[in-house]
């Protein structure tokens, strides 16, 4: 018993037990308390188990497990290295909050599917966490595909025309960009290093001349499909046909932060801070990264449907994360890093809203939320708190990884992402802030029939003229733990800098 509790093999129980759980849900496929009862419990010991690795990572002794050997230098290993311990520790924490409100959300709209739903679920956070503490690019690339594999029923869920469509589209993107210039990349990486092993000062310095650097840099940035970079974004807003628990999973939990994570893995272990930043292969993706955190904003600033606002928001946020890699400074790493967790965290406190408020009253559009305040003021308080952090605005978490990012474009003298970052908050308030204004400062519209009623949705729970009608409380009190977190995370910024602090300095 005391060897399975050893680090090394916890390590790898962070794998198995969610991969279990997908063995043991369909067991009670037609018993679904004890079908998510599984789904909790693993969730739980997966979180418990993930903490336990945190003391060894500060202390300087990362935990590892090499698996196979498959060819000479090519290994399925894992290693827990400070930027791989933050994304567990967010990823394996949001997965509980999530199945809470999975159950909430699904059993209030009796969700087809259900048993595959909570499957897929589980592979996908398996796959995160080999995402999250893989050794070597190769461990790392077969666990990004096995995510993209297995997140993609959860895409289909309803199986209606508009989600099979986005479905195709999202693993033909996803499978195509990795397949096309990901493995690629991989390749060429091993055969200039010799290796394919992360390592401290960039496995590629002093090995590969500045052109070669741009090139690998290239297909690394748009190889990896789920970090959404523009101009190949546009799978994550088709994917916002999924049911609004998916829509967390994708952009908080898992998929999209996957990508960004492998964004800023790479460019510290595979190429080095100091040889990206030191022979300028970096400037292109600095500029990009801006372009993309203005644009999609804007674009965000336009749309009237709630799910995706918050999807083109997510591709400008996502953009803070591969600015931070690019900068190829120790505060850009640090900033960037930060927004991985602040990021999860206030976004997925603004799908749980988007979720509840669908589940409470039907609605969708923007328009249509004038007044909804005052009947969800629970759940519109949780989306004003979400949206803060979002914005960066303290003491929410959001605030540090702007002030990181500003401060490190400064000190590389790139004065103009600085306004950028500025232009983009200012937009972030305008597509955010809008829709509290509306919740609680505008009256109802008039066509408004009671917030859903007559659509067969939302009035379940008794709803009468004047009165509270939030969402069932599987789905409040999620978000409300969410919404706390962005708190909690702008208090705990020490903590948090002292695990990243190795990473940020290259070590």
């Amino acid at each position: 018993m005391t060897a399975l509790l050893r680090p090394d093999c916890l390590v790898l129980a962070s794998m198995i037990i969610p991969l279990v759980a997908a063995l043991v849900i369909p067991v009670f496929h037609n018993r679904s308390n004890l079908r998510e009862g599984v789904t909790l419990i693993a969730a739980v010991l997966l979180c418990a188990t993930v903490w336990s690795l945190l003391p060894g990572v500060m202390a300087g002794k990362p935990p590892s497990y090499d698996v196979v050997e498959v060819l000479p230098g090519v290994a399925l290993a894992f290693k827990i290295e400070p930027l791989g311990m933050l994304f567990g520790l967010i990823a394996s924490t949001l997965w509980i909050v999530n199945s809470v409100y999975s159950i909430g959300y699904m059993r209030a709209h009796n969700e087809p599917r259900q048993t595959t739903y909570y499957v897929c679920f589980a592979i996908a956070l398996a796959s995160t966490m080999g995402v999250a503490f893989a050794k070597n690019l190769f461990t790392l690339f077969l666990f990004y595909e096995l995510l993209t594999i297995s997140t993609y029923p959860l895409v289909t869920h309803n199986r209606d025309s508009k989600s099979m469509s986005s479905g195709r589209l999202y693993l033909m993107l996803l499978l195509g960009t990795s397949m096309l210039l990901f493995l690629p990349a991989i390749i060429a990486t091993f055969v200039l290093a010799g290796t394919t092993d992360f390592a401290p000062g960039g496995i590629l310095a002093g090995k590969a001349g500045t052109t070669t650097l741009i090139v690998l840099l290239a297909l690394f940035a748009f190889g990896i499909g789920k970090a959404a970079v523009m101009p190949l974004h546009f799978w994550l807003p088709a994917a916002m046909v999924a049911p609004t628990p998916v829509s967390a999973l994708l952009h908080a939990v898992a998929v999209v932060k996957a990508g960004v994570f492998c964004v800023a893995k790479i460019v510290l272990y595979v190429f080095g801070l100091d040889s990206l930043s030191g022979s300028g292969a970096n400037v292109w993706l600095v500029y990009l990264a801006t372009a993309c955190i203005v644009g999609a904003s804007l674009i965000a600033l336009s749309r009237g449907n709630l799910k995706a606002r918050l999807a083109y928001s997510t591709v400008s946020q996502l953009a803070y994360v591969v600015l931070g890699a690019a900068l190829a400074t120790s505060a850009g790493l640090l900033g960037g890093a930060l927004q991985i967790a602040m990021h999860a965290v206030g976004k997925i406190t603004l799908f749980f809203c988007a979720g509840a408020i669908y589940i409470a009253t039907h609605k969708t559009e923007i328009k249509q939320l004038d007044g909804i305040g005052r009947t969800m003021p629970f759940t519109m308080l949780a989306f004003l708190i979400g949206s803060l952090s979002i914005i960066g605005i303290p003491p929410l978490g959001g605030t540090w990884s702007k002030w990181y990012l500003a401060l490190a474009a400064a000190d590389a003298g790139f004065l103009i992402v600085v306004g950028a970052l500025m232009v983009s908050s200012l937009l972030n308030v305008a597509y955010l802030l809008s829709i509290v204004g509306r919740a609680f400062f505008l009256p109802p519209r008039p066509d408004d029939d009671d917030h859903g009623h007559g659509n067969g949705h939302g009035h379940a729970n008794g709803h009468a003229e004047g009165g509270i009608h939030e969402a069932p409380l599987a789905c409040v009190i999620p978000l409300s733990l969410t919404a706390l977190g962005c708190i909690v995370l702008f208090f705990q910024i020490d903590n948090i800098t002292a695990l990243l602090a190795p990473a940020a300095a290259g070590k």
